[in-house]
């Protein structure tokens, strides 16, 4: 009866800790983009953490060849993003959590090159990610919802 009390324990321990750690970074996975215009899957953000940072690439695009057939490159990114494929292209970079909400990085839109201040926050519990860009601070700017892949 005690080693089956103690393996219990153990066990119920195990379980809550690892839902504790999953539940801990809900922004993780990928997510669908929604097209405001026709209000298809756009594309596909992979969202991850490294060093303690989250971070976001293009997974996929709903179209990803340009009009003359090649895959789609970043032509209006600038720096070390200038001319890279679309997809792989991280464009969410460095936050950290503050909260309830991932704060402190930046978001980039591959169409116009355009670099904004950004917040994530995991909403209905996990099925979406609310993705907030803006200049400044968080009164200017846009939020897109996100659906979990």
């Amino acid at each position: 009866m005690k080693k089956s009390l103690v393996l219990f324990v153990v066990l119920a321990a195990f379980l809550v800790g690892e839902s504790t750690f999953a539940d801990a970074l809900p922004v993780v996975g990928k997510w669908k983009t929604i097209d405001d215009e026709d209000g298809k899957e756009k594309s596909v953000v992979e969202i991850y953490e490294a060093g303690g940072k989250i971070y976001g690439k293009i997974a996929s695009l709903r179209d990803p060849l340009d009009k003359d057939g090649k895959p789609k490159i970043c032509t209006k990114c600038e720096g070390a993003d200038k001319d890279k494929p679309v997809i792989g292209l991280v464009i969410i970079k460095g936050l950290s959590l503050d909260d309830d909400e991932y704060t402190g990085g930046t978001i980039m839109d591959p169409n116009n090159g355009k670099i904004y201040k950004c917040k994530l926050k995991a909403t209905d519990g996990g099925a979406k990610l609310s993705v907030r860009g803006f200049i400044g601070f968080s009164l200017i700017g846009r939020t897109q919802t996100w659906l979990k892949k």
